[in-house]
């Protein structure tokens, strides 16, 4: 399911999911970065000019009404909450906000950025989900934050933006198993490549949508733009390009 967009060269502008939220996503396109990273990469852990993602910061923070909360992502479970004063950057893959205007970031190039919301009640979460975070459960990590903040769990929403599409993500048969162990009731998100002995074509967004409403949540949907097969090229991907940049999902809480 497309959820509209609202785009320019740089930012695509999220339609329609709350009145209390915005929600934006990066492209690759609008920063001063160079090859292999053109041009907005946000990824200082990449191997870019530190200088140059700076840069790239900071023409995003022009867009911002507050400096993100950036994260030093590691593809597991923790979550940060995000109405702590710090002035680290935390390594975690999920942060929880309750106040109005305390932006949230989630970088990636193929792994799913999913942000988590309540139109009635005043908490926001957001996830770095790759396969092994799905696996080991960070969603579970940042609902469970998000209802110890005051939002009952049928009150959530999740959108999960630009990532690795359902039918570009090759894998082994160890992340199947992966999966298979925690539930059979995943095997169905998982199609035999025919082309490759032992393989497996995943679908990850399927994988987050399907924990997600087990988990109790209202409603969740994918963006349905795949950062390998989009036809606009507009995003990075680990998986396609091998060195390359960050793109960044950002939200935050417009109203208290």
């Amino acid at each position: 399911m497309n959820q509209p967009f609202k785009t320019s060269n740089s930012v695509l502008s999220v339609q329609g999911l709350s009145p209390n939220v915005c929600v934006l996503s990066t492209t690759r396109y609008g920063g001063v970065s160079q090859s292999p990273f053109e041009s907005l990469n946000l990824g200082m852990h990449v191997g870019d000019d530190p200088q140059a993602v700076q840069e790239n910061r900071d023409r995003l923070i022009k867009l911002l009404p507050a400096e993100p909360l950036w994260l030093d992502q590691v593809h597991g479970c923790d979550v940060v909450d995000a109405d702590a004063s710090r002035t680290d950057v935390p390594q975690a893959d999920a942060a929880v906000t309750t106040q109005p205007q305390r932006v949230l970031a989630i970088m990636t190039a193929d792994c799913l950025p999913v942000v988590l919301y309540s139109e009635k009640h005043s908490v926001l979460g957001m996830a770095h989900a790759g396969w092994r975070g799905l696996a080991q459960g960070v969603l579970r990590a940042v609902v469970d934050e998000m209802v110890a903040k005051g939002c009952p769990v049928d009150a959530i929403s999740a959108w999960i933006g630009p990532c690795i599409g359902p039918s570009a993500y090759q894998v082994d048969a160890s992340v199947r198993d992966a999966f298979l162990n925690l539930s059979a009731t995943f095997a169905d998100c998982f199609v035999e490549d025919v082309s490759a002995s032992e393989k497996w074509v995943a679908n990850l967004p399927k994988i987050a949508i399907k924990q997600l409403y087990d988990l109790g949540v209202k409603q969740a949907v994918w963006s349905g733009y795949c950062t390998v097969q989009d036809e606009a090229k507009r995003f990075y991907s680990y998986r396609k390009e091998g060195q390359t940049g960050r793109m960044a999902t950002l939200a935050w809480i417009t109203n208290p």
